[in-house]
């Protein structure tokens, strides 16, 4: 029987590239155990006043525990949204005049405030400014939503250290493209490039010159290893760039700093009072986010600032050290390997240019690893699940970026982190030699 015809935009559509390695594993027919850094899927507890009220649910002071579960508004539980103020305040920045949203997760916020800031697709003006590679489900909800996004792209060096856009090529791109907002990731998802307090005062300065929202993805604020401090859009002086007040925000979550990525809870947090307002109106189409969600999420709010600070130094020094452990193994493995120190959040760009012949297709690579390699281990048959960054550049822009490079997630436990390097070497020696 004939169907009716999908939409044009699901015809088109694509799976993520942080899950097309799963979803290829998934029609696997063999016996292979998979280890999974395509997404950034953390495998360590949660923060454990977190894990406590999680556990609570129902004892007699929890709001369920008579099995009542209603909504809350859609602006989130009061107490939620100051559990993420208390966040950014533990952070050392003031939180004073600051409006939170609940959100279902990061992602949904990222959606929420591309409809607030930017101008629709067929239009002249007003698209979303991205510094590629970036996280490549902003570019999907950016269509979903019928936004355009424009991009200036990074190169990584031989040295395994991405370069960034200068000031004045950033001005110059504005001023061409007439963007309304500019993202950036100050710990930065793919490349793990850190961006200072300075750097990021030199951008704000740009978005108020030129009259544009500054948004700042900060769901690893805290998850930086080079000994400096954290930075953020609140931490920007409005003493020296007064005009950036009103422009500013930053999308929050529980995801990874507090290991609760499948809680499904963030916000949009800004200083603008009328976007706020806007996207709570939009987000009242959703109803709320998870009260569950919300409910563990403020948890923290009984915590002091020392007790959040030793849990961010925990969460640093434990990532710190898989981090150089692993680096170090694939430069062993893989001497001619460019593969990037991560600066910040959970992730390394691993590049097999001096590798791989000029035809080399990441994209492919990934999908031979999920569907069909395999790499015996003590008796144990294993493939890698990696994310090709071919999706975390614009291939219009960029159309050559990303063929050689993969993206690794370090969110296994240590013992199966231990197994990427070989995995990786010996699956790509199987590909090449197809």
């Amino acid at each position: 029987m004939k169907s009716p015809h999908l939409s044009q935009y699901s015809q088109q559509r694509q799976p993520s590239a942080v899950r097309v390695a799963q979803i290829a594993f998934g029609n696997r027919q063999d016996t292979v155990e998979a280890i999974n850094v395509g997404v950034g899927n953390v495998s360590l507890p949660m923060f454990s006043p977190m894990r406590d009220a999680l556990f609570s649910l129902a004892n007699d002071k929890s709001p369920f525990s008579k099995g009542v579960v209603k909504y809350s508004s859609s602006l989130g539980m009061p107490e939620a949204n100051e559990a993420f103020l208390h966040a950014i305040s533990a952070s050392g920045f003031s939180t004073e005049n600051l409006y939170s949203l609940i959100t279902d997760g990061g992602s949904h916020a990222m959606e929420l405030v591309i409809l607030a800031t930017c101008g629709f697709i067929d239009s002249t003006d007003r698209p979303l400014l991205v510094i590629d590679p970036t996280y490549s489900n902003y570019r999907s909800f950016a269509q979903r939503v019928g936004r355009k996004v424009i991009s200036i792209a990074r190169t990584l060096q031989d040295d395994g250290v991405f370069d960034f856009p200068s000031n004045q090529q950033l001005r110059d791109i504005i001023q061409k493209n007439n963007p309304s907002a500019l993202l950036i990731i100050p710990y930065d998802n793919p490349t793990g490039q850190f961006l200072s307090q300075e750097r990021i005062n030199e951008i704000a300065q740009i978005c108020a010159d030129c009259d544009m929202w500054l948004i700042s993805d900060e769901a690893y604020r805290e998850l930086v290893y080079i000994g400096e401090q954290p930075s953020s859009v609140w931490g920007i002086d409005l003493n020296e760039n007064p005009s950036i007040e009103g422009k500013r925000i930053s999308i929050e979550s529980t995801s990874k700093v507090w290991n609760a990525c499948g809680l499904r809870i963030g916000a949009i947090v800004t200083d603008s009072p009328e976007l706020h307002e806007k996207v709570v109106y939009e987000n009242t189409g959703n109803l709320c986010a998870s009260v569950v969600g919300q409910y563990v999420w403020s948890s923290i709010l009984d915590e002091s600032f020392e007790s959040l600070q030793n849990w961010f130094n925990e969460q640093r020094n434990y990532y710190k050290t898989i981090m150089d452990e692993i680096t170090g193994e694939f430069k062993k493995l893989l001497p001619k390997i460019i593969i990037t120190q991560p600066q910040s959040a959970l992730y390394s760009v691993v590049d097999v240019r001096n590798y791989a012949p000029t035809d080399f297709r990441s994209k492919d690579f990934v999908h031979f690893c999920a569907s069909e390699g395999a790499v015996e281990i003590d008796g144990t048959s294993y493939t890698l699940l990696i994310a090709p960054m071919v999706g975390f550049y614009d291939p219009d822009i960029s159309p050559n970026h990303g063929n050689t490079q993969m993206r690794i997630a370090y969110v296994e436990s240590p013992e199966r982190m231990r197994l990427v390097s070989q995995l990786f070497k010996e699956l790509l020696a199987q590909y090449l030699n197809l």
